[in-house]
């Protein structure tokens, strides 16, 4: 057997470009760069002189939530039929335009914005505030006791969308050992069962976890300088301008 190195021929280097394709390249790229600047020209001409009608929305939140809403029944059209053509899709959209035009849904408020770090920060107290109080309800079921007193405590919430204030219910419904048993929207009131209020110390616990869910909904979707009030506002129209004190009662 020879000992002698296998050589690997070495690469072509690659041919040099000649003088007609360097300048259909440079005529591409000063293409791009034009089109860029002038469509961003047109996007802020049309923000600035075209006023997207009432019926339509009123503005570019409300119309993003038509158009969504418009392409989520068709897309749930599609999936119903399990076809995928030209015509099918064109059938759900008329279906989904019929159905938002003939069967309107409540306006829902579209004022704050989402901070999706916060949204986690949320998600993850809820997991162990789940976890947390599903041990201690369990525990309370099975010790050789007697069950815990129970009560309903009044709390307010500093929320001014009713839909981020749905959010909120539905957070402390999640939780094992609280229940939201009615809502005064008028005044943004809570009554909330407890499963256990058998000392002061679980009162104040429970009434720093509604300080803490408060403070997480407003940091996550209403903060003060990103908030504006729809003209769909509805019944929180007077919370909108003003500020209720944190925390609970």
């Amino acid at each position: 057997m020879s000992s002698e190195p296998t050589t690997h021929p070495r690469p072509k280097p690659p041919p040099p470009r000649g003088p007609i394709r360097a300048a259909l390249v440079n005529a591409w790229r000063f293409t791009v760069i034009f089109l860029a600047w002038y469509i961003a020209r047109t996007i802020f001409w049309f923000r600035a002189k075209i006023q997207i009608k009432r019926w339509f929305g009123g503005n570019r939140r409300e119309v993003a939530v038509r158009l969504w809403n418009v392409t989520w029944l068709t897309f749930v059209w599609v999936l119903l039929w399990g076809t995928y053509d030209l015509a099918n899709v064109f059938t759900g959209i008329g279906v989904a335009l019929l159905v938002l035009i003939a069967l309107p849904l409540p306006r829902v408020p579209v004022e704050g914005r989402i901070h999706p770090l916060t949204l986690l920060e949320l998600v993850g107290r809820l997991i162990a505030a789940f976890f947390i109080s599903s041990a201690q309800v369990a525990w309370a079921a099975i010790r050789p006791a007697k069950p815990p007193l129970s009560a309903v405590l009044r709390a307010r919430l500093a929320i001014k969308s009713d839909m981020v204030l749905t959010l909120a219910v539905d957070y402390l419904n999640l939780v094992p050992g609280t229940m939201v048993v009615e809502i005064d929207h008028s005044r943004r009131l809570l009554y909330v069962h407890l499963f256990d209020a058998s000392s002061p110390e679980k009162v104040k616990a429970f009434y720093r976890q509604i300080e803490t869910i408060e403070r997480l909904f407003i940091r996550g979707f209403e903060r003060d300088h990103e908030w504006r009030a729809s003209p769909y506002h509805g019944i929180d129209d007077d919370l909108s301008a003003g500020d209720y004190p944190r925390g609970g009662i």
